[in-house]
Formats: C-alpha cells, structure tokens, sequence
C-alpha cells in the first residue's frame, strides 16, 4: 500500500474528493499539515499535503501533483489577530497547525514593518484568550470564526501577501521522495483534485454545519477564498515566498524550485 498523509480541514475536502476510490492501492491517514511534514521526513508516509516551507527543506522532495491550497486574494482560515498596532507587536502566539503560515506572517511583520517577535507556542485546543501574546496566528476551520476577544488589528494573511507582492500564494502541496515509484497515486491526486472542483455544491452541502458555516458561505469559500491547481503564477508567488524564507531563516539556500516547474506547468 503507499500510504497518503492528507488533511482534514475543509479546504482539503476538494483535493480529497473521491480519492479512497480513485486509488485503492492507497492507504489515506489524515493529521495536521505539521505532523504531515513529519512524517514524511521520518518515512512514515510515501506522499503528503505538506506545507510548502516544507517542501524547500529536503532537495529529494519532488511534487507529484498539480493539485494545491493556494489563494490568489484573501483565503479566509489564514489570519493574525493583534491586540495592539502591528509595528508594537512584541510577542506572536503561533498555531502548531502549519509551519508556511508560521513563515508568512514572520515575513510579512519584518519585511513591511521590521517586527520580529518573540514566538510563543499555541497548542491546538488551547483558545486565544489562553494566551497573553500581542498577537495570534490561527489557521484553518478556527480562523475562520473569529475569537471573542477585541483586537486592534486583523490580517488574513492570504490577502495580505496577494495585494504586497501582487502574486498568488501556496500553502500546500502534494510532495514525496525522488525517485519513488507511486503506482499511479501521481495521476489519482490530480484527478481528485478534477472531481472535487465539479462537487463543490455537494462538498458544502456535506461540510457546513461542521465547520458552522451556512452551506452558501461554505461554497463561497470554497469557490472564492482557494485555488487548488499549481499554475505559472502560483510557481512565482512560490519562488518569491522561497527567498524571503531564505532571508528570514527559515529555509536553506540553494534550493532548485524552476526543476519543478518545468515538470508540472
């Protein structure tokens, strides 16, 4: 079996549509994008949705999909909430969920208003109030319903990247080792990424009332807020995205990122 680690948020039910029929040589385990990142760094998983900081840090990494979590404008479960004015930001609670929105936001705080924090940990199933950070970043179904608290400030960090580089911006991707033999797993990703776009009507239908949506908002940020094919611009807002990690530290330099666009796009 070639085991799969994918996610269980709502903005992976598209890429996950159908995908147990589509590849039944396949065993599907689901975790935080974090822990999938893991995984596949410890052999525990063939192929996974793994944040896209992730996917610089090994140069045997190759993606195997052009199925992605991308935005191309506000994206909705992203988002930093400030109980001060972002330049007095002192320190930033992190969500363990995703390790490229952790990058994101310490890219955008330093390179448009020189801000690095000190970063605090936020555990899932810790609530904001439980921490006394100047700032939290949240992700995924809890961001997209705001906290009870009152914050000076509010970024969704997908249309905040979209309107400073004025280039998309990927979250995840589908990424196994070099060289490694998928037994058609490649082409079932793409093609349930294919499926999940032409039942997004359903996909709502199903998801709403878990993630507390009415099922005409789950669409719409389903249809709206997300974009889930890797194309010419989304590999530029990537490569934009790799060097400013480099800059920041938080990927290492000499990563050959063109390679894989000429293998997908």
């Amino acid at each position: 079996m070639v085991r799969i680690g994918a996610v269980n948020y709502l903005n992976t039910k598209p890429l996950v549509y159908g995908l147990a029929e589509r590849a039944p040589q396949a065993e599907i385990i689901y975790d935080l994008p974090s822990r999938l990142a893991d995984g596949l760094a410890e052999g525990r998983f063939d192929v996974a949705l793994i944040p896209s900081v992730e996917f610089f840090q090994d140069p045997e990494y190759t993606l195997v999909s052009d199925a992605c979590i991308g935005c191309r404008g506000p994206v909705l479960s992203v988002k930093l909430f400030c109980r001060k004015p972002v330049r007095e930001v002192q320190s930033l609670a992190l969500d363990e969920g995703s390790r490229t929105s952790v990058a994101l936001v310490q890219i955008l705080l330093e390179q448009r208003f020189g801000v690095r924090p000190q970063l605090l940990p936020l555990p899932i199933g810790d609530r904001v109030e439980d921490t006394p950070a100047d700032a939290v970043l949240l992700i995924g179904d809890r961001a997209i319903h705001p906290p009870a608290d009152r914050f000076e400030v509010v970024w969704d960090l997908g249309d905040q990247w979209c309107r400073w580089t004025e280039l998309p911006f990927v979250f995840a991707m589908w990424v196994a080792r070099d060289g490694m033999d998928l037994k058609g797993i490649d082409a079932a990703l793409s093609q349930a990424r294919d499926d999940g776009i032409n039942h997004l009507d359903l996909i709502a239908e199903r998801e709403a009332a878990d993630v507390e949506l009415s099922v005409p908002q789950c669409r719409t940020y389903l249809t709206d807020n997300l974009y889930f094919r890797l194309g010419p611009r989304e590999f530029r807002g990537l490569e934009r995205f790799y060097h400013l990690a480099v800059q920041l530290g938080t990927a290492p330099p000499g990563f050959d990122l063109r390679r894989e666009q000429y293998r997908h796009v």
